[in-house]
């Protein structure tokens, strides 16, 4: 009998750990949720702002963020859009592609550019969206055109007893290559279609610069860089200085309060939920090999 009732006062015992375990489980469910919900209604637009993009790195085409600045575009809270750019450049189709993004933002609202520490070759190219551009003084700019980066090994290889034996249609295909001497036929044809893409880049800039002549920005368009104070005197930016000027810029030309909030340009990410965990906790996210395929509009000392 001693023994029943020893057994049955043991079994409440844990039935009663059971129940506390799933009420506290129950409780941090909720509060979890609450948490949520309460970040969702502070993030959650309300009322006017000033919409910040950051362009940084290498600069190449993404879909997403050019629909993201779709949305801004027609999103009347949104009173203008402060470009930020540290980028040297990328591929000469991302370049385009932002830049026409861009546009679609110019052509509703103010769009104001501030370059920090890098804005070269198309990270220049993107900045002529904008109505007014700011550089910092030390600022590295310019780089306006476009390379076809290739590298010729053969004679290498040909010391080691190498040799590469290609197999195609026309001796055209695939050339220039570093496997194979390059073509005299190939370097003119590729030289031709740098020719009309870099015609294209000063198009872009002749537009962004309209108290500039064409023939000013074709002697700029040299692929030299600049920094901001002598972009400044050669007219390829406005001013200089920072988030400070372009608010301030915003207030004056189209009357938009130096106070009012900024906003990030929200970009979704097709990333892993363990990737976005590892981002929220400051953790790098598994490194990508960079890959650029195409022209490229990019400066670096060592290309």
């Amino acid at each position: 009998m001693a023994d029943d009732v020893a057994e049955g006062l043991i079994e409440r015992q844990r039935l009663r750990r059971r129940l506390m375990f799933w009420r506290v489980a129950f409780v941090a469910v909720l509060a979890v949720a609450g948490i949520v919900g309460f970040a969702q209604i502070e993030q959650a637009p309300s009322g006017d702002y000033v919409a910040v993009l950051d362009i940084g790195g290498v600069i190449e085409t993404d879909r997403t963020r050019d629909d993201a600045l779709d949305q801004i575009a027609t999103d009347n809270q949104a009173k203008a859009l402060l470009l930020r750019i540290n980028s040297p450049g990328g591929t000469f189709v991302g370049g385009e592609a932002l830049y026409v993004a861009l546009q679609r933002v110019a052509a509703e609202k103010p769009v104001v550019v501030v370059m920090d520490d890098v804005a070269a070759s198309a990270g220049y190219m993107i900045a002529m969206a904008g109505d007014h551009v700011i550089a910092h003084r030390g600022t590295i700019t310019g780089s306006i055109g476009v390379i076809f980066p290739t590298v010729e090994v053969v004679d290498f290889f040909d010391t080691l007893g190498i040799t590469f034996d290609n197999i195609k249609s026309d001796p055209l295909k695939a050339n220039p290559s570093p496997f194979e001497d390059t073509l005299p036929e190939a370097r003119a044809w590729t030289q031709v279609m740098i020719d009309e893409l870099q015609n294209v880049f000063v198009d872009i800039v002749d537009e962004g610069r309209p108290d500039m002549d064409r023939a000013a920005v074709e002697v700029l368009a040299d692929g030299r860089i600049y920094s901001g104070v002598q972009a400044l005197e050669n007219g390829l930016v406005d001013g200089l200085g920072g988030d400070r000027e372009a608010r301030a810029w915003l207030f004056a030309e189209h009357g938009i309060d130096e106070g009012l909030p900024v906003r990030s340009v929200d970009i979704e990410e097709d990333l892993p939920w363990y990737a976005t965990v590892l981002r929220e906790t400051g953790k790098s996210v598994l490194p990508e090999p960079l890959t650029l395929d195409g022209l490229l509009a990019l400066w670096h000392p060592d290309l």
